[in-house]
């Protein structure tokens, strides 16, 4: 098919998402903006197999934070109850929770923090990465829920100056859009593309262009909603 759109996705994409678009005229070149490194320290280890002994609430915003802790997970396997973000972090959870295990997801931390508190939760620990957004516990805590933050990955901002023209730009995390505009301009004309609020929000404090949100928050969708936006 002949390609008439070029698209650049600020974060790595699965090859059958890149056909999927590539078979509707789209091209999407994928560039990653931040690299996510998980937290080996002794003590983070210890604390983590300790917590796995126990019954309590988890909390997940994101697949990374999974990804981190897999392999004492995969040992230990806790029984925990957990609250998820949708999609990706949720289908990282499903490897090695049980779907029972399960008691609540949401598409942002937001709203995950609102089923939380209507669930009459107590408290929950937080596994997050050191740049995580504030929305989830700064309302746990204002409702009196207590939160014990585990922060089990770091995020870096690898900026990258884009010399090509695009249609279009996706954007996954708050994190990779403050890394892409570091170094970047963009023509007013091109469209964003966000994979949730969160996101979308971080966009618009960067620039007045036109912006897209996906309606369910995963890379999936998200290519879809590129796909069918550049074929009205």
């Amino acid at each position: 098919m002949k390609i008439n759109t070029y698209v650049l996705s600020t974060a790595e994409l699965d090859k059958s998402l890149i056909n999927a678009a590539l078979n509707n005229g789209i091209e999407l070149d994928a560039l990653s903006f931040i690299e996510v490194e998980p937290i080996r320290e002794k003590n983070l280890k210890e604390e983590l197999a300790e917590l796995c002994k126990l019954s309590l609430t988890a909390v997940f915003t994101s697949a990374n934070a999974i990804s981190a802790i897999s392999g004492i997970l995969k040992s230990l396997k806790p029984i925990w109850n957990v609250y998820c973000i949708g999609s990706a972090t949720k289908k990282a959870v499903l490897e090695y929770f049980d779907s029972s295990l399960i008691k609540g997801t949401a598409n942002d931390g937001a709203g995950l923090a609102e089923i939380i508190k209507s669930d009459k939760v107590s408290d929950v620990v937080f596994f997050c990465g050191d740049k995580r957004l504030d929305a989830l516990p700064d309302f746990l805590y204002k409702n009196d829920i207590m939160v014990r933050e585990i922060v089990v990955y770091k995020t870096r901002e690898t900026p990258e100056q884009v010399k090509k023209h695009y249609q279009g730009i996706m954007f996954f995390s708050p994190n990779g859009v403050n890394s892409f505009f570091r170094v970047n301009n963009i023509d007013p004309r091109t469209v964003l593309f966000a994979i949730g609020k969160t996101t979308a929000k971080a966009i618009r404090s960067k620039t007045t262009n036109n912006v897209i949100v996906s309606a369910t928050p995963s890379k999936a969708h998200l290519v879809d909603t590129v796909i069918q936006h550049f074929h009205k």
